[in-house]
């Protein structure tokens, strides 16, 4: 417990003076809602909705958190480490890799909870948004969601064997789930061949999931996206901790 506290610390103070974090997972997420909210405000999702675009659009905007500190922020953090033999040091150490990685993803997680924490107070209270469905579902869902994505840094951060391989992977990885998603281009309002595609991707499903319980639809509708981000989870920190690399 000792060294995860010095760990957390330290990792939290280096993470908020990097800034990578503040900037992408919270500053770009509260621009966004911003400008959502000035061009549509309150309007109806479609014709004949009961739901606002901007109720329609939480989930995914929270999603942007998630997204910039679990597939940039957690893994290029590890593979920092490595590049600079930080890691290799650790290897001699009672530290393991299970612990490492629970520290990179506890430390990203609080970024991830203040970017959630922005997004809702700008939404709130310059357009008056208030969430149609279950405060606790969508946590339940937020928390699953992040688990799923974090879960797939943590596997880019520990079989990538430098910093060039994660800095590769990252941007395969999350600028196509960034702006196919829907988390910047609402899912709505692709093309129907774009939907099929992007229903590929691990954080449209997510989105799916975080929309359908902030919305309040029935659970039913939002089992696959649920069965999609638990074996995706399972299966990403299992090959995580197997195959972590140290150099």
């Amino acid at each position: 417990m000792k060294a995860f506290k010095t760990m957390f610390l330290t990792e939290l103070k280096l993470n908020i003076r990097d800034m990578n974090d503040l900037l992408f997972g919270v500053g770009f997420a509260v621009v966004l809602t911003l400008i959502l909210g000035i061009v549509v405000g309150n309007k109806p999702a479609f014709a004949g909705a009961d739901y606002s675009f901007m109720e329609q659009s939480f989930g995914a905007l929270t999603s942007i958190g998630i997204a910039a500190t679990g597939m940039m922020g957690l893994p290029i953090a590890v593979a920092d480490y490595r590049h600079n033999k930080i890691l290799k040091q650790l290897r001699v150490t009672p530290v393991s890799p299970a612990l490492l990685l629970f520290v990179q993803f506890v430390v990203n997680f609080c970024m991830a909870i203040l970017s959630l924490f922005m997004v809702y107070a700008t939404s709130a209270l310059l357009f008056g948004y208030r969430m149609p469905g279950s405060v606790f579902r969508f946590m339940l869902a937020y928390l699953l969601v992040l688990l799923s994505i974090y879960s797939i840094g943590m596997l880019i951060a520990s079989v990538s064997p430098n910093m060039q391989t994660v800095n590769l992977l990252c941007c395969v990885v999350y600028f196509p789930m960034l702006l196919l998603s829907g988390a910047t281009l609402p899912y709505e309002v692709m093309p129907a061949l774009m939907q099929k595609a992007s229903d590929f991707l691990p954080l449209t499903q997510g989105i799916k999931l975080l929309k359908g319980t902030s919305l309040g639809i029935p659970l039913d509708n939002i089992m696959l996206p649920v069965m999609v981000m638990i074996v995706l989870s399972v299966i990403c920190i299992w090959l995580s901790v197997r195959f972590f690399r140290w150099e």
